[in-house]
């Protein structure tokens, strides 16, 4: 998921026989053998998607050299950097409503809202309910004629169990929630996307008042997008053609270095197993059927997959999260998630199956029924090199964010309390390097099927600090903290001037879409999500299908959803035995 954007430098030895990205070819064959992918593999005819995302003509990166003056200075661009810095304060103070709303995957009310309503400020007409999903909406701003079609990327949602104090070093929930048989934290902003939609809206809102300021033709679309932790808000939008018409698509995520890059994704599918069986009294167990003893059985065998099923490029994890409440009940029902994740959606699906037999296997052995349901699928991340090189180059001019010294303090608190080297926040543009040519694995994006449908660029700011990850309090402490506040006002320049240079410079635009349409040939995207797919959603409050102008259900979906409820019968120990004479 968001991990996909801790970049890092790298420096690459380089030996005798070295090809493309400092590794020896007998390095290269030993790893394409690890990761269980042959050289033929590695053809579009074998697996167009991971042909298509890799970089066959990359130079070695001890010889290549990003290129400089793709980035020209203009009065539109140097108009929208003003408004960015002249609306710090409406932009930081925006990042730090949708922090102390910590709301999750679906439920962002109160988030979605406080974001529209900064965009309809600037001039953007916004339309609640895209795709069917009541928090995502679409914001439109349009001057003159023509012009290319910009789009932008806003997430909201937070995670679960990652409650911070903002700016505190130390790991102090803001959010305890007492239980005496189960103490947790409360939500938080754990990957940043706090700051991560309001820098995307705020770059949006420059483009558009440097674009009336200058008299720019443009069409600037800003999606709200829903559910990014869960990977659904932005893949079945794209599967009902939300983002068809744009030119190019910016996005970016908070980050612990300051970079951007041309590697891909892992294509990943999210699955829940749930098993049924039949309650009981704790003391009385004989034929009750613990739908918990399957989950664990299936949890157990999915761990030895790992060994000959799963290759580096593979990442497979779990959470068993609904497993009983009490022990002196058998659990009647019990269910299981996996994040099913490869380096194309045909390699993904041939995990998939082995976790499927997986959980037969584990029901027939616990005598319970099983069934699973996909909420989430998405592609590996198209990129774009000369996307990314138009970026590094704005990147490099504008500069690293401004970090106070009171933003380095605080990350090397959280250093001191993680354990790790008290390095501070990184302070400088990374160099742009060419992707590895063997795909190791790594996190997954919804943004990657935009990518296959429109061309796309993404990049990193650095919100945390170095050695740090994002999905952990650490990062909450930072998103809305001086940390938090440097990155994103960063990230917007970034992003507001790479977008004006597509505008004003139309043969860079050229560039990305004649990249985009090379890449694509030869491959037919289509959603990963099963057929018949319905999104799962969670019906909203009344004062916000009023605020938003939507009613319920949409179209889209069953509702209400069906119930599942075990009709499962007590296990048969077999005939009586005769009393002993």
């Amino acid at each position: 998921m968001c991990d996909l954007h801790d970049d890092h430098e790298h420096k690459h030895g380089h030996d005798a026989g070295a090809a493309p990205g400092g590794l020896s070819r007998r390095r290269i064959v030993q790893l394409l053998g690890a990761a269980g992918v042959s050289t033929a593999a590695m053809s579009a005819a074998a697996d167009p998607a991971m042909a298509a995302a890799s970089d066959a003509t990359a130079a070695d990166p001890d010889g290549y050299q990003a290129p400089k003056g793709l980035a020209e200075d203009s009065p539109a661009k140097a108009a929208a950097l003003a408004w960015i810095d002249d609306q710090r304060a409406k932009i930081t103070g925006l990042d730090d409503e949708i922090w102390e709303n910590a709301e999750l995957s679906l439920r962002e009310w109160k988030s979605s809202l406080a974001e529209a309503d900064f965009l309809k400020a600037a001039g953007f007409d916004v339309e609640f309910g895209t795709a069917g999903f009541p928090t995502a909406f679409t914001a439109t701003f349009r001057h003159g004629k023509g012009g290319p079609v910009l789009g932008f990327s806003g997430e909201y949602d937070a995670l679960p169990g990652l409650s911070q104090r903002k700016g505190v070093g130390h790991h102090d929930p803001l959010e305890y929630v007492h239980d005496p048989f189960a103490p947790g934290y409360g939500p938080g902003h754990g990957c940043g996307h706090c700051a991560l939609g309001t820098a995307a809206a705020a770059a949006a809102a420059a483009v558009a008042k440097a674009a009336t300021a200058h008299g720019l033709d443009v069409t600037v679309k800003f999606f709200g997008s829903t559910a990014e932790e869960q990977l659904i808000g932005k893949t079945y939008a794209v599967s009902k053609g939300v983002y068809d018409g744009l030119d190019a698509f910016l996005d970016w995520h908070p980050s612990t270095s300051n970079a951007t890059g041309w590697g891909s994704s892992t294509a990943m599918t999210a699955v829940t197993f749930t098993f049924l069986g039949v309650a009981g009294h704790g003391g009385t167990p004989l034929g009750n059927k613990s739908a918990l003893d399957a989950a664990v059985m299936m949890a157990t065998m999915s761990e030895f997959l790992r060994e000959e099923n799963l290759a580096p490029s593979g990442r497979l994890h779990w959470v068993i999260n609904n497993g009983g409440d009490i022990p002196n009940v058998t659990p009647e029902i019990s269910e299981i998630s996996y994040y099913v994740r490869e380096g194309s959606p045909e390699r993904v699906q041939v995990l998939l199956d082995k976790v499927i037999e997986v959980s037969e296997a584990a029901a027939k052995a616990s005598r319970t029924t099983v069934r699973h349901r996909i909420t989430s699928a998405c592609w590996n991340q198209l990129p774009s090199r000369s996307f990314a090189e138009l970026m590094h180059d704005n990147m490099r001019k504008i500069g690293p964010p401004e970090f106070s010294d009171e933003a380095q303090r605080l990350a090397k608190d959280l250093q001191k309390s993680l354990g790790l080297p008290e390095k501070g926040l990184h302070d400088k543009i990374g160099e742009l390097t060419p992707p590895n040519p063997v795909f190791m694995g790594g996190g997954s994006t919804d943004v990657a099927d935009i990518s296959w449908n429109v061309p796309t660029v993404s990049m990193g700011a650095a919100l945390a600090p170095i050695g740090t990850k994002m999905h952990t309090w650490s990062t909450a402490a930072c998103a809305a903290a001086a940390p938090g506040h440097a990155a994103l006002l960063a990230a917007a320049k970034y992003l507001a001037a790479t977008a004006v240079d597509l505008i004003t410079q139309p043969a860079r635009l050229k560039a990305v879409k004649d990249e985009f349409a090379e890449r694509t040939k030869g491959v037919r995207w289509k959603t990963a999500l099963p057929d018949g797919y319905e999104p799962p959603m969670y019906e909203p409050p009344q004062w916000f299908l009023e605020r938003t102008g939507q009613s319920w259900p949409p179209p889209n979906i069953t509702w209400p959803p069906k119930r599942v409820v075990s009709n499962e019968k007590f296990s048969s120990l077999g005939p009586e035995l005769a009393p002993q004479k």
